[in-house]
């Protein structure tokens, strides 16, 4: 029996229709003829959605006790023991009611087509686990809910479930997607055409990231390697020089002109030591890159087309963008250069861009000074030069029945000699004047065919030719050691002036020096190793690459850094030539890694400061505000022991509830005090634990006139994961604030409604508001907004209450009250599985 197959209706918002796409499939595969059953779909008492399930074989639910209330969850078991073709599997990433067989919905999925069942399942783009932060900067919203991209990712088929975001709330103003008193609320908030316009590009890229996917693996499955335009993909190959920026400009407007087009850039690194390309250049070019939505890709490759045609088709590319050559024309005898190679060996399937810049023909110096050695494919055409080259010559002039002369034939035999040495260097230039000399005294010298000389200016000749031939060598290779040299020294300085550069303005962080470490030499991985002392185990104190080493006798080079550092480096052993800008980078990543550990440490001292700060303010409001109703308590005892006045009954009670009254506000005061210090030396440890909001919001309202709060909390709203004393005092302080700067007359409104994973209380009142800029100042410690007397407190009320809803994993923000006035919105935790049936909410929709 083998797995079953998994389709997922992937939903770019809430209400776009996936679960009523799912069943139209549905009750398309029974018109066929297909065992279709419904395992689990929830309708949301929409009717649309209500409709499609006439008609539908429904597998009986499992009922789960859960305190005091009864839940229903698919019944694993009955759908196995069914066995239908295809089982509709509603809500992947729902979270099973406490006492399930499995925790989470995707996990009874893979039991059913571990069963042979396939399934036919809904989710929407905010529930993939991935996404989640990002998901939370669009909307604000948590989601508790996920499901793992993996299991999404493995589906045979994803269908996308799309709709503008007018449509969208179209239909949620016309009531198809939720109850019409959580309508307005949504609108505003968690539907607001912003965020579904954000959450509609993330699921259209995450689609087409899967459908790449899917491409990718069918063309390496079926070994395609041509280009098949689905998708515009802008290579540009890098030189390190300045043209690189005009290239990458270039190709993003040519990518702007085709909407999701990608741009690539790559530069090729050739393996023998240091690069002979600019870094600082390197790193502005990766930079501009990444700011105009593109990728940078360091490649290895001594042969630069061929890596770069190799990339290019290995990512699918179907442009190639290169500039024009910055050689000279007399370079070109060396060969066609890389651009026109590329061009020649791209075939149909790519385009390959030459754009003219202004380094154009400004010259790239010798085609020997590309780094310390010669590559492989130099040396091996030197020595053809050097040896076959003179062989083949001998046998043209032969065959041509030489007429030449000696003088000229060895002439042409010397060009032979300095063109080996151009490509290959002293030894095959040497190996060539020696041929050249046996092949002329044996061919061209009379006698012929043997090696005696007869005419001595002949033996003149051959010494003279040899000699010069040697000279001429030991020249050209000396001039292009001291172009090598020439280009080292330059590529060293400026790596050096890089390092020098990024200390003093102290922009690289750890990993961006050692990915420049593993570019500039490169390597495969590049590691920070240090320990605390001699014997102590070397750990990693930062590490790029794949499969960095943990120690430096893994390494293929090290480098120490003091006693208890080193730098350790994988991939290929460098030359000594090498070590010297190594141990300059060595020596900046110790300086590095220093300053971050000095930034953590700087850190640390700032919130030190910062906690004296607050207690500076602390004593400052004990000097005041303090003052105030302990001056008040004083007064009226005074007055109450007065032996020279006689007090009635109503002063008594009248001075005792001035006592009472400056005794609680004192106490107010003290708590408050006393829980900012908590929240500033970070020792609030909240007791998480499950409860009902009517039980803790009533409690919190002991210390505000009955008459001036208006409560509303259902009682299906689902139990939160609270501390419930930090929750009390959290609302007491937000009620007393609202209650405070309300009109007269007035009444505060305190409202709680369940909202998919979270649920919500909102502190609404009718006062003054707050300004814009000011709504995040007044949760400052000691902000007091507007004209409020200084009686009126110390201004810790509000940020004593973030704190605590921080600490409980909330969150407190503020907003408008229409028709005027400021809207406190406490977000909290609902236990997972425990929510009342209904539509699946946003956490920030508000009723």
């Amino acid at each position: 029996m083998g797995r079953g197959k998994l389709r997922i209706y992937l939903g770019a918002a809430p209400g776009v229709g996936k679960t009523y796409a799912m069943l139209s499939e549905a009750h398309r595969r029974v018109e066929r003829g297909t065992d279709c059953v419904v395992a689990f779909v929830e309708h949301h008492n929409r009717p649309r959605t209500e409709v499609m399930l006439q008609g539908l074989e429904q597998i009986h639910r499992r009922e789960l006790p859960h305190r005091g209330t009864v839940f229903t969850e698919m019944d694993v078991d009955s759908v196995i023991e069914r066995r239908p073709a295809v089982a509709l599997v509603d809500e992947l990433a729902h979270t099973n009611v406490p006492g399930s067989r499995n925790s989470k919905r995707w996990q009874d999925v893979e039991e059913l087509l571990q069963a042979g069942i396939d399934v036919v399942s809904t989710v929407n783009i905010q529930h993939l686990e991935s996404l989640g932060d990002v998901v939370e900067s669009i909307t604000g919203v948590r989601q508790r809910e996920t499901v793992p991209d993996e299991m999404v990712r493995r589906a045979d088929q994803i269908e996308l479930v799309d709709m503008s975001p007018q449509a969208l709330r179209r239909r949620m103003a016309h009531g198809n997607i939720y109850q019409p008193d959580k309508v307005n609320a949504a609108l505003s908030h968690y539907f607001r055409p912003g965020n579904l316009t954000a959450l509609r590009e993330l699921a259209l890229l995450w689609t087409a990231d899967r459908v790449d996917e899917y491409l990718q693996q069918y063309r390496g499955e079926h070994n395609i390697r041509t280009t098949w335009q689905a998708r515009e993909r802008i290579a540009v190959g890098l030189t390190g020089g300045p043209e690189g920026r005009t290239l990458i400009r270039r190709a993003a407007r040519m990518a702007a002109k085709g909407s999701g087009s990608e741009i690539l850039a790559v530069y090729i690194a050739r393996s023998d030591g240091l690069t002979s390309a600019s870094p600082k250049e390197l790193t502005v070019q990766r930079t501009l890159v990444e700011d105009l939505g593109g990728t940078f890709h360091h490649v290895i490759g001594d042969d630069v087309p061929s890596a770069l045609l190799e990339f290019a088709r290995g990512v699918n590319a179907t442009q190639i963008v290169l500039g024009s050559s910055r050689r000279k024309a007399w370079q070109y005898m060396f060969g066609p250069g890389v651009g026109a190679t590329v061009a020649r060996e791209s075939g149909p399937d790519l385009d390959v861009h030459i754009v003219t810049h202004e380094e154009v023909a400004k010259g790239r110096g010798l085609p020997v000074a590309h780094g310390a050695r010669l590559g492989r494919s130099r040396i091996i055409s030197g020595w053809l030069a050097g040896v076959v080259a003179p062989v083949l010559l001998t046998l043209l002039l032969t065959a041509l029945h030489d007429t030449l002369g000696l003088a000229n034939d060895v002439l042409l035999f010397l060009f032979l000699t300095v063109l080996a040495a151009l490509l290959g260097g002293l030894r095959p230039a040497l190996a060539s004047a020696a041929v050249g000399s046996i092949l002329l005294n044996f061919y061209f010298t009379p006698p012929t065919h043997n090696l005696t000389i007869q005419d001595p200016r002949n033996l003149v000749a051959i010494v003279i030719f040899f000699a010069v031939a040697v000279a001429v060598a030991s020249v050209v290779d000396l001039a292009a050691r001291r172009t090598h040299q020439a280009a080292r020294l330059r590529a060293e300085s400026e790596i050096l002036s890089f390092l020098a550069g990024s200390v003093l303005r102290g922009e690289t962080t750890l990993d961006a020096l050692l990915e420049r470490v593993r570019e500039t030499f490169s390597m495969e991985s590049v590691a920070l190793l240090e320990r605390a002392g001699d014997v102590d185990p070397w750990t990693r104190a930062g590490s790029v690459g794949p499969r960095p080493v943990d120690r430096p006798e893994a390494a293929d080079v090290d480098m120490p850094v003091g006693d208890h550092m080193a730098l350790a480096l994988s991939g290929r052993v460098l030359p000594a030539e090498d070590r010297r800008v190594l141990s300059a980078f060595a020596a900046q990543a110790a300086v590095v890694l220093d300053r971050q550990r000095l930034v953590g440490e700087a850190e640390g001292a700032r919130r030190l400061a910062e906690g004296n700060r607050i207690r500076t303010a602390l004593l400052a409001a004990v000097s005041h505000d303090l003052r105030t109703p302990l001056a008040a308590i004083k007064a009226a005892v005074t007055s109450l022991r007065s032996d020279d006045v006689e007090w009635s009954d109503e002063d008594h009670a009248e001075l005792l509830e001035g006592i009472e009254n400056g005794a609680d506000r004192l106490d107010h005061l003290v708590g408050n005090l006393l829980d900012m210090s908590r929240l500033q030396t970070g020792t609030v440890t909240p007791l998480i634990r499950e409860i009902d909001l009517d039980e803790v919001v009533p409690m919190a309202l002991g210390g505000v006139p009955e008459d001036s709060v208006d409560l509303d909390i259902p009682e299906s709203l689902p139990m939160v994961a609270v501390d419930p004393g930090l929750l009390e005092r959290a609302v007491a302080n937000i009620v007393e604030n609202a209650v405070k700067y309300s009109p007269e007359g007035t009444r505060v409104t305190v409202a709680a409604s369940s909202l998919g994973a979270r649920v919500q209380v909102r502190v609404v009142d009718r006062g003054p508001g707050v300004p814009d800029e000011a709504k995040e100042r007044i949760f400052e410690p000691f902000q007091r907004h507007g004209d409020a007397p200084r009686g009126a407190g110390v201004g810790l009320g509000l940020a004593v209450a973030r704190g605590f809803v921080d600490a409980m994993e909330g969150t407190l923000t503020a907003e408008d009250t229409p028709g005027g006035g400021l809207t406190m919105v406490l977000d909290l935790t609902a236990v997972p599985g425990l929510a009342p049936a209904g539509p699946e909410l946003p956490a920030q929709v508000v009723s």
